[in-house]
């Protein structure tokens, strides 16, 4: 199943391109996203995405600090570059803040993870690293059950200005290790092939 695209005005400010996002009923279990400015409706994940997903977290659980948690349907706003994306998984501060009960800024996070689906792998590649990368966020995984070159998972690093660099890749099968705070071996083995 694909992603769905809404329109809005245009011409809307952030703040109220956020309260649309906020107010609007959307489908029951969907993925809803600001991409860039487009509202962007998204089924589900499907269940060998949610493995992916969960093996990735059961092994962070095992390295963070307690006062971090490992969210998977948390919003971060990235107002710079219209985005108020909702990664496969987020490592941010546990304690509360005063900005919203919908979302946190982008800035608080120390690692997203996006495991691409087939329908909006496009998005994962390039217009959330971009965002993601603009906001600041040290960390980011990108796991690609599509890549080109066959299943991979990329860990990007050191962003500057909307771009991440690529600290190094593992094919699915092979180890992938993060650098500190993280210091931690995922072993891409688990993950399902699409």
């Amino acid at each position: 199943m694909s992603a769905l695209t809404v329109s809005q005005d245009p011409e809307q400010s952030w703040d109220d391109l956020v309260r649309f996002w906020e107010e609007m009923e959307w489908p029951e279990g969907s993925r809803v996203e600001i991409i860039e400015g487009i509202v962007t409706v998204s089924p589900a994940p499907a269940f060998r995405h949610n493995l992916i997903a969960e093996s990735i977290q059961r092994r962070l659980y095992s390295v963070i600090s307690e006062d971090m948690g490992i969210f998977q349907t948390l919003a971060i706003a990235v107002p710079s570059r219209l985005g108020m994306l909702i990664p496969d998984l987020v490592v941010a501060p546990r304690r509360e803040h005063t900005e919203s009960d919908t979302h946190i800024p982008a800035a608080m996070a120390e690692l997203v993870v996006e495991v691409t689906s087939k329908s909006n792998a496009r998005h994962d590649r390039v217009s959330k690293p971009a965002a993601y990368a603009a906001a600041g966020i040290p960390l980011f995984l990108l796991v690609d059950r599509w890549a080109p070159d066959g299943p991979a998972a990329t860990l990007y690093g050191d962003p500057k200005g909307d771009v991440y660099r690529p600290l190094r890749t593992a094919k699915f099968g092979e180890p992938l290790k993060l650098p500190a705070p993280f210091d931690l071996v995922i072993d891409t083995a688990e993950f399902p092939a699409p």
